[in-house]
């Protein structure tokens, strides 16, 4: 307890040891600040927690880039106006564990022949997580965790008018989730093939935010997670917590290369009881043909 009271409360660097800024961690504290039963204390049994998820990590060179406020929300990074109306970006990914023992053990043997829990999370365009669903399988689909989350069945979010971008491992839809997905290969003319590269470069922003919670936590999901099953949706849920304290804080760290997802886009289940995105998608394919048409136009606002 002594070591870890000297590293926070030197005036050094705490990203090393805690991968939290001293902004972050201040910021953290403050939500924190109540009194325990026990004689820790708030700040000692969160550092503990915190050093914990750090273990076996190290920090990367040079300082974290500065927070981008200017950016005109999902149509900056898609760099078009027809993409102002998305509210969201959703993907899954996968987190390694230790298998339970027993029956149940292969469910967790995801495609990539590794056992893991696969979180689903929304972000917006900063990168931080407005939604996250944690808890089933790795061997289980995308696109059927997605029917089985509050997400979906609640129908909470997005607002009216507005959709969440989504790879092709989920369904296009317009209720009772909005999803909107690239066309399939083979792309059939120009249009479609200019959506989808805008497209990606709006949906891939949470795969950055996958990213960068993973490069600030690399004991946590750069190994098998060496606790009971049970508890990883708690510790996957803290560190999505945390990287949006961070965020919010300014504490930016850039996702390494390699720890960025490259998951190959496949067919996602039928979900007989939605309605099909797909003419609202043809729709914006086509106010986006129509739009690059224009020489000049640059308007991503």
């Amino acid at each position: 307890m002594q070591h870890l009271s000297n590293l926070f409360f030197n005036d050094q660097d705490t990203r090393p040891d805690f991968r939290l800024s001293r902004e972050s961690l201040k910021v953290l504290l403050d939500l924190l600040g109540q009194d325990r039963r026990h004689g820790w204390g708030a700040t000692i049994e969160t550092l503990v927690f915190l050093f914990w998820l750090a273990s076996g990590g190290h920090s990367p060179p040079g300082h974290p880039p500065p927070q981008d406020s200017k950016r005109p929300g999902f149509a900056g990074l898609a760099r078009h106006r027809f993409f102002r109306k998305a509210a969201g970006a959703i993907d899954g990914c996968h987190v390694r564990i230790v298998p339970p023992s027993g029956p149940d053990g292969h469910c967790y043997r995801n495609r990539k022949l590794f056992s893991s829990i696969l979180p689903q999370a929304v972000c917006d365009d900063q990168g931080r997580f407005i939604d996250t669903y944690v808890g089933w399988p790795g061997s289980v689909h995308d696109s059927r965790v997605l029917r089985h989350s509050p997400l979906y069945r609640q129908a909470l979010y997005p607002p009216p008018g507005h959709y969440i971008l989504a790879d092709g491992g989920y369904p296009c839809l317009q209720h009772p989730l909005p999803l909107i997905t690239p066309y399939k290969r083979p792309l059939q003319g120009v249009g479609p093939q200019r959506f989808n590269i805008h497209h990606s470069q709006a949906r891939c922003i949470i795969e950055r935010a996958f990213g960068m919670m993973k490069t600030r936590f690399r004991s946590i999901f750069l190994q098998a997670l060496e606790v009971h099953h049970t508890f990883v949706p708690q510790i996957i849920t803290a560190c999505a917590v945390l990287h949006n304290i961070c965020i919010g804080a300014g504490d930016i760290m850039a996702p390494e290369e390699d720890i960025v997802e490259d998951v190959a886009e496949d067919e996602g289940e039928n979900v007989l009881e939605a309605v099909s995105g797909a003419p609202w998608r043809d729709q914006l394919s086509a106010e986006v043909f129509a739009l690059e048409e224009v020489p000049g136009d640059h308007d991503y606002v």
